[in-house]
């Protein structure tokens, strides 16, 4: 028997305090299986080089609760250690196991998926035990060691009988934290940090149904059988390559990572690169909404298929973290920690590896199937347009598959809609003129109006089409992009028409004037055009750059985007041609000439959707007594 003092000095102490002052007692469970899968790996690996002269098998790691005794059991059939090891690595520990058996198989150990610091991990266990136990037995020729500690630096170390290989810690569990003890506590912290390790872990039974016999009489019971419950899955579709998985395999996964996930993913990109740096993962493209209100931290990060977070800011790009699934690299660390991340070097590396994999990915999609690609753009826009405005890689990859639909469901990348547009909607400074709808319905009679014009109208109506537009125009210098119910349709307009007004000089200022003094100057700007007669006598629209900027302002909300808030100011265009211009212009009667003004008006502000309120009741009331 040995007895003695941890080594614990004040060179090791300090990273000691900085690497396990956990805000949750609960990792220390990740922590001890993790150290259990480490000794079943390394043993593997020792058996593989024929270092190790045992029989390898089929390993697992066992989760015990003994409620009654208040012990918590985690026993593996790893390598065990000697009362030599119990030492160095226990007792001692400013020593790391893992660090060491790295260091001395470099040059095989590379794929043995060696996870942790076993020395400096175990001790997480005090977080929640009042006496910790060791009983381990060495896959080498030599007794057995029993190791107990009650917390303080005081501990025992004996030999012990323990005939099998591997090590069994018992955790006394302290009077404040007998939570983990319950059953569900544990299979839930199991499911949350090893649901993927690569050992099976058992933890309880099962009840597993037998086989019907053959000669089973009609009212056969079916007969169940108890088995041990294993609760991980060890070869998840992320640790195989692509070549060996199948469509189904994929969307299987997707339901295993999330189980009350009623719908299929759109897609997925397979990630496996093992040069500068190793990661693998699988992303699933998930149905979104077209709002930015999208539920985040939905993809699951790993290392060595321990779980380590779902707040993967920092290593993947900001606009994919609106996807799911799974990333796992050995090159970030289990205690990962915000300021590690800024200040990595590798980090920043796998942002931009993830950036271009999902960029090839789509392009491919877009060039193996574009009409499937082009039915799912709808559940996919609003990430790759957030990707355009927020990663510049990504931007300069953007040409070559992302979409600007039509009203009509015609689908062109930015370069096939130049060369559609260039022929019909050039204003006259030479620029190509790009109308767009935001909302199908509200903006109908103004798309009809332009469709009869022969103008093609794209329907852009994400929440952040205003950044976008705006980001595109910069770097087009002969592109703009105008809402259809907009100003700058006028301009196409006029030049398509060359109308000449049917009212002298004289006679539209007259008009102008009359209708200035009606309608509210703080809101509306009065514009007389020469259009068509049989086009709209009243027609709204709002300044492209003050309603770009409103909508930017009310898009950020003070967060992203937030610019402040900017007044509603809109056009009134008037058509000097038409029939109702005349009418208001010969009218004598100046309370019937303001009743046209207004009525005129607010079937103008009806079509914009401006008509609410008292003033929507005041319409309505004054249409029917017309009526009467």
């Amino acid at each position: 028997m040995s007895s003695g003092k941890i080594n614990v000095s004040v060179e090791n102490i300090f990273p000691l305090i900085k690497k396990f002052l956990y805000s949750d007692h609960e990792i220390f469970l990740r922590e001890l299986i993790s150290n259990a899968t480490d000794a079943t790996l390394k043993l593997k690996h020792l058996t593989s080089i024929g270092e190790a002269k045992v029989e390898y098998g089929n390993p697992k790691i066992e989760v015990k609760i003994d409620k009654e005794g208040k012990k918590l059991h985690i026993i593996d059939q790893g390598l065990g250690m000697t009362l030599e090891e119990v030492e160095k690595y226990i007792n001692q520990i400013a020593f790391s196991g893992a660090e060491e058996f790295l260091e001395k198989y470099k040059d095989t150990a590379k794929d043995s998926g060696v996870i942790g610091h076993f020395g400096l991990g175990f001790y997480s266990a005090f977080m929640v035990a009042s006496k910790v136990e060791i009983i381990t037995k060495s896959y080498k020729d030599e007794p057995a060691a029993h190791w107990s500690c009650d917390g303080s630096p005081e501990f025992t170390l004996v030999p012990t009988d323990k005939k099998e290989r591997g090590t069994e810690i018992i955790l006394h569990i302290a009077e404040d934290s007998l939570e983990f003890l319950e059953e569900g506590k544990i299979k839930g912290l199991l499911t949350k940090y090893n649901k993927f390790m690569p050992i099976p872990i058992v933890f309880g039974t099962k009840q597993e149904a037998l086989p019907k016999p053959e000669d089973a009489p009609e009212d056969y019971k079916t007969e169940y059988k108890e088995v041990e419950n294993i609760i991980n899955n060890p070869n998840p579709a992320w640790t195989k390559q692509p070549s060996d998985l199948k469509d189904e395999d994929y969307k299987s996964f997707y339901r295993e990572l999330y189980p009350m996930q009623f719908d299929e993913p759109l897609f997925h990109i397979h990630l496996n690169v093992d040069y500068p740096f190793n990661l693998t993962g699988i992303l699933y493209f998930p149905k979104l909404a077209a709002d930015l209100q999208i539920q985040k931290d939905k993809i699951q990060l790993y290392q060595n298929q321990v779980f380590v977070t779902d707040n993967v800011d920092g290593i993947v790009p900001e606009f994919l973290t609106m996807l799911k699934g799974v990333i796992d690299s050995p090159d970030i660390p289990l205690n990962v920690s915000r300021s590690y991340l800024q200040a990595d070097g590798n980090v920043k590396k796998i942002s931009n590896y993830i950036t271009r994999k999902v960029s090839d990915k789509l392009k491919s999609l877009f060039n193996e199937n574009r009409a499937d690609f082009e039915a799912k753009w709808n559940d996919i826009k609003i990430v790759l347009e957030y990707g355009m405005l927020s990663e510049p890689k990504f931007y300069e990859k953007a040409g070559d598959f992302v979409l600007y639909p039509t009203i009509d469901e015609k689908y062109y990348t930015l370069e096939e809609l130049k060369e559609q547009l260039k022929a019909t909607q050039t204003d006259k400074d030479g620029k190509l003129v790009v109308l767009y709808a935001s909302n199908k319905e509200a903006q109908h009679s103004y798309i009809e109006a332009a469709k009869e014009k022969g103008y093609e109208v794209l329907l852009l109506d994400s929440p952040i089409v205003s950044h976008l537009i705006q980001k595109l125009e910069a770097d087009n210098e002969n592109l703009t992009f105008a809402r259809v119910d907009g100003d700058v349709i006028e301009k196409l307009i006029q030049k398509d028409d060359a109308q000449l007004s049917k009212l002298s000089d004289e006679e539209k200022e007259s008009l102008k004037s009359v209708i200035e003094a009606i309608v509210p100057k703080e809101k509306y700007s009065v514009q007389l055009e020469a259009m068509e007669s049989k086009s709209a006598p009243f027609l709204i629209t709002q300044p492209e750059f003050m309603r770009r900027m409103k909508e930017m302002s009310q898009t950020g909300g003070g967060g992203m985007f937030g610019m402040g808030n900017f007044p509603e100011m809109y056009n009134l265009v008037v058509n000097t041609n038409s029939e109702l211009a005349t009418s208001i212009l010969n009218t004598e009667n100046e309370e019937v000439k303001a009743g046209l003004v207004k009525q005129a008006l607010d079937l103008a502000k009806l079509s914009q959707g401006l008509l609410k309120g008292e003033e929507l009741t005041s319409f309505v009331k004054r249409s029917f007594e017309t009526l009467r």
